[in-house]
């Protein structure tokens, strides 16, 4: 399965976390969602994110090590969606500057904002539920 994925993450408390290569970043505790693409095994990508233990190789690696997912939504499709997905949510959530997105022109793949605000909008982008207990 080919496609784009959704992160949806809960940090519970405000922190500062290095970020490989971006440095050192301060996270509000709060929600965030990730916007990601995985070509070449949508499964597999989701299910890596999903495991506690792994090499730190994307940004969100360092997030995900003190942030929880709460949930994941994906969109099959045999193009890379991820960047307009983010210029989606990036209308109505906070950006976190250069986030996930070194390899693209996009301003982020991580935003920040209320619980409501980020489940309305994923609500408009028409994305399925991932079953995160059936597959981990």
């Amino acid at each position: 399965m080919r496609g784009s994925y959704l992160l949806l993450m809960e940090l519970k408390n405000t922190e500062t976390i290095p970020v490989g290569k971006l440095g050192k970043i301060d996270f509000k505790e709060g929600f965030y969602i990730y916007a990601g693409s995985a070509l070449n095994g949508l499964d597999q990508r989701i299910q890596r994110h999903l495991r506690k233990q792994k090499k730190m190789h994307w940004h969100i690696d360092y997030l995900l090590n003190r942030a929880k997912i709460v949930n994941v939504f994906y969109k099959q499709s045999e193009v890379k969606e991820e960047c307009f997905i983010a210029k989606t949510l990036e209308k109505e959530l906070f950006i976190l500057s250069g986030f996930g997105s070194s390899d693209c022109l996009c301003k982020s793949h991580l935003f920040y904002g209320p619980y409501e605000g980020i489940k309305n909008a994923i609500a408009n982008l028409e994305m399925k539920q991932y079953l995160i207990n059936a597959k981990s």
